[in-house]
């Protein structure tokens, strides 16, 4: 796997743009491979980010995605489990509007929907069936959304007149079917708990919880898109005596500390915003950058779709690494909470030990490597650019408890996540570079296999 590296603020070492390789590929092959994607994902950009002029009104397909960051908000639901929901009512909402007018290749549903249904009404009761059956708590919600949305509907020529009631029936149909197909997946399942192992630079539990691996059964779902979850799994971490171990060692210690750390305010308050849901953030981005560029129904739905696939497929992809890496007692896995006071013992002779250390945010229950938050941050920011790279990029993003943040880059948004991870004291700057780096190639995988223009 190629990395192409840059210092960005603070001192943090942060992977630019990235595309990983299939084992046995060689720098070549990966470069050649690259520009090729890079010059397709530009034609596609140009081609899917206009040229409706108006034909459609996008508002159904962007209403219940904000309906689905809102209800993921008032859930408070975990970030790793997130992507894969998002997933779920995109792909609902994709297959009922292509089963209608089919532009694009379908993801799961292959039939046709009953001649005459109505698009917008298909969009409305996918989104809807899928959202009840993934959040059955918030039914009374979203039924009202529901009643207020398909009653905004009208006869207005552009579904030709057709049946809102076919619309409905077919939209409802293919939601079901795709719930269907993901409860059994292997995300909802019975696997012991986990909680790796003691050699030195292996995960096991850390404070304050001190639980088991946490979303164990995302490391055994099946992808949506990919053929295997180990298709992008990084190469083994670094090792405790390396040059690049010694260097991250020193950044989190120095950065993520709790107290007396080398931070600015800024980073901080940075570090406490990113640590918000990645689903939340990167939906806001993708809704709020398709309205303010025109785009209309049908691309609406594959970038949204595409979005959450990718970002699905790469939480998949890191937790099956996570599980596996942490499973083997040579691979450097522990959070820096464990490896900073334990570090008399590492064998490194550059890094001192520090009893008292903890991070500024508590850790989360899972292996340091790979990194969740970066991964994510790669793979939606991937497809956002793909869409949106000559195109205006201001987005307003939240997280519950920190002030609001508005961006006008991507890119910008998806340094300042990536680095909030280091500034956290959750994740070495190498690891967060590499997941990245998977982010990215899972989403251009995503972008040229999944959805394409028939």
């Amino acid at each position: 796997m190629e990395h192409n590296w840059k210092w960005n603020l603070g001192g943090i070492l942060i992977v630019s743009s990235v595309l990983a390789c299939d084992p046995g590929v060689t720098a070549q092959e990966s470069s050649e491979l690259s520009a090729t994607v890079n010059r397709r994902q530009e034609v596609d950009s140009e081609r899917e980010a206009g040229g409706c002029e108006g034909a459609e009104n996008p508002e159904q397909g962007l209403e219940w995605n904000q309906i689905f960051i809102d209800t993921l908000v008032a859930t408070r639901t975990a970030n790793s489990s997130s992507q894969r929901l998002g997933a779920i009512v995109h792909t609902a909402i994709f297959d009922a509007y292509n089963g209608i007018e089919r532009r694009y290749t379908p993801i799961f549903v292959q039939n046709w929907a009953r001649e005459g249904a109505s698009r917008r009404a298909a969009v409305i009761a996918a989104a809807y069936t899928a959202l009840v059956g993934l959040f059955p708590s918030q039914q009374p919600a979203l039924s009202a959304r529901y009643t207020e949305s398909l009653a905004a509907l009208t006869d207005d020529g552009e579904d030709g007149d057709r049946s809102h009631e076919r619309g409905i029936a077919w939209g409802t149909e293919v939601a079901q079917a795709v719930l269907a197909w993901r409860a059994t997946d292997g995300f909802i399942g019975s696997y012991p708990p986990f909680i790796g192992g003691t050699a030195i630079g292996q995960w096991r539990p850390t404070p304050p919880a001190f639980g088991p691996m946490s979303a164990q059964g995302l490391a055994f779902t099946a992808p949506f898109i990919l053929p295997s979850e180990t298709q992008f799994r990084p190469e083994p971490p670094r090792a405790l005596t390396s040059a690049t171990y010694t260097d991250d060692f020193s950044a989190v210690k120095s950065l993520g500390r709790r107290t007396f750390s080398t931070r600015t305010d800024e980073q901080t308050a940075l570090a406490l915003f990113w640590d918000g849901n990645a689903s939340v953030h990167w939906n806001q981005a993708a809704n709020q950058m398709a309205r303010a560029n025109n785009l209309c129904l049908s691309h609406n739905n594959r970038l949204l779709a595409a979005v959450n696939l990718a970002m699905a497929d790469t939480a998949i992809t890191i937790w099956s690494s996570k599980r596996f890496y942490a499973s083997v007692p040579t691979d450097v896995t522990w959070r820096p909470v464990t490896s900073i006071p334990l570090a008399d013992s590492d064998g490194n002779r550059e890094t001192v030990a520090d009893p008292e250390w903890l991070p500024l945010i508590d850790t989360p229950s899972h292996a340091e490597y790979p990194a969740g938050h970066p991964s994510q941050n790669g793979a939606a920011a991937t497809v956002l650019l793909s869409y949106f790279k000559r195109r205006p990029q201001t987005f307003t993003l939240t997280t519950n408890g920190q002030p609001s943040r508005t961006y006008t880059s991507i890119a910008e948004a998806r340094a300042d996540g990536n680095n909030g991870r280091v500034w956290g004291g959750m994740h070495y700057p190498s690891t967060v570079g590499i997941s990245d780096a998977v982010g990215e190639a899972v989403a251009r995988y995503v972008n040229r296999n999944a959805m394409q223009r028939l």
